[in-house]
């Protein structure tokens, strides 16, 4: 359903045809601006063209007809206003090195995957700073919040945080995205909107092998809040605003992703819960559950902070390390007593 919400037509490209890469694109496409979605699959291009379906990503939902998708990275974003990056976290420098010649000068770079880079240790602002210059840092946003890709791409009502240090970058992100079904909120706090996003996806393995164990709804709940505060003790030690941690890209996005069944990380963490070997559970799903990276980056970070993660940690050691997932949360349940905090 087009909107009259959006005044300006821009020309935006979308890099990364899965489903949440697709389910944007439709979006600013409905929306009425000049989109031009890149995939990597040369069958998924010829289908989105042809056929407006995205069948290995998004499967029955119908695209609008305006969307067009390629597969040159250098035509994606030729001429285009707003370049939205939605590739996996640990493939992002990759790809945007590669585009980084083509990219107009003045383009708003937007991020909208959520990780930490295992090898630097680096955010996608930082990696984007790098590859594009300090002077792209304005013109940087990053795009988080409580979203399952299927029910934007079905119009449900979902609330979205645009975050960049240049107000006029976040506000024409937010005026592109803007619909009757999505609202968006701008943010000045970049850093913690990435955290938010990178610390959730780990917490949610958790509670999926909290959730995979049947160990009940007041663990679950338990595991939520308590992650919640890892989250924030990592923001405050980078110099987030605690305040974002109690938003959409805070608690918002964890509670969505620990809890909802359309969730790739919790259902990562409930396999495993239930005895599930991880090289078989991933080898099973064709979509990127970041989490499973992103524990690595996140305890490696947090350690390099000085920062007390024991979510975080355990849930490493459970991923990459072999731990019985029983014993981790036995030894959480075992740590030294304290006041809350």
């Amino acid at each position: 359903m087009a909107t009259n919400m959006t005044i300006n037509c821009e020309r935006i490209a979308v890099i990364g045809g899965g489903s949440w890469g697709t389910a944007l694109a439709g979006r600013l496409a409905a929306n009425g601006h000049d989109t031009l979605l890149w995939a990597y699959e040369p069958e998924l291009v010829k289908e989105i063209n042809s056929r407006h379906t995205n069948s290995l990503y998004l499967p029955g939902i119908s695209l609008y007809p305006t969307l067009a998708c390629t597969g040159n990275l250098e035509e994606a974003v030729h001429g285009r206003g707003i370049v939205l990056m939605v590739t996996p976290v640990q493939v992002m420098r990759s790809v945007l090195k590669q585009l980084a010649p083509h990219i107009p000068a003045d383009a708003v770079i937007v991020n909208a995957s959520k990780g930490i880079e295992l090898e630097t240790l680096l955010s996608v602002s930082e990696i984007s700073a790098e590859l594009l210059g300090d002077h792209a840092r304005s013109r940087f946003v990053a795009l988080s919040g409580p979203t399952f890709a299927r029910e934007v791409a079905q119009e449900l009502p979902t609330l979205i945080v645009a975050a960049s240090l240049g107000d006029d970058s976040a506000k024409r992100v937010q005026a592109a995205f803007s619909s009757p079904s999505l609202r968006v909120y701008t943010n000045s706090d970049v850093i913690g909107v990435e955290l938010g996003g990178a610390v959730k996806n780990v917490i949610a393995i958790a509670a999926g092998i909290c959730d995979g164990l049947g160990f009940g709804y007041n663990a679950r709940a338990a595991l939520i809040t308590r992650g919640l505060a890892e989250m924030t003790r990592l923001g405050q030690a980078m110099g987030a605003q605690v305040s974002t941690f109690a938003g959409l890209a805070g608690m918002g996005d964890l509670v969505l992703t620990c809890t909802g069944d359309l969730s790739r990380n919790r259902t990562v963490g409930f396999k495993l819960g239930q005895g599930e070997r991880l090289v078989n559970i991933l080898a099973e799903m064709r979509m990127v559950a970041e989490g499973v990276k992103s524990a690595e980056s996140v305890y490696q970070l947090s350690r390099r902070r000085g920062v007390e993660m024991p979510i975080v940690e355990k849930t490493c050691q459970v991923l990459h390390e072999d731990k019985p997932a029983r014993q981790a949360v036995i030894e959480l349940m075992a740590r030294d007593l304290r006041a809350e905090g």
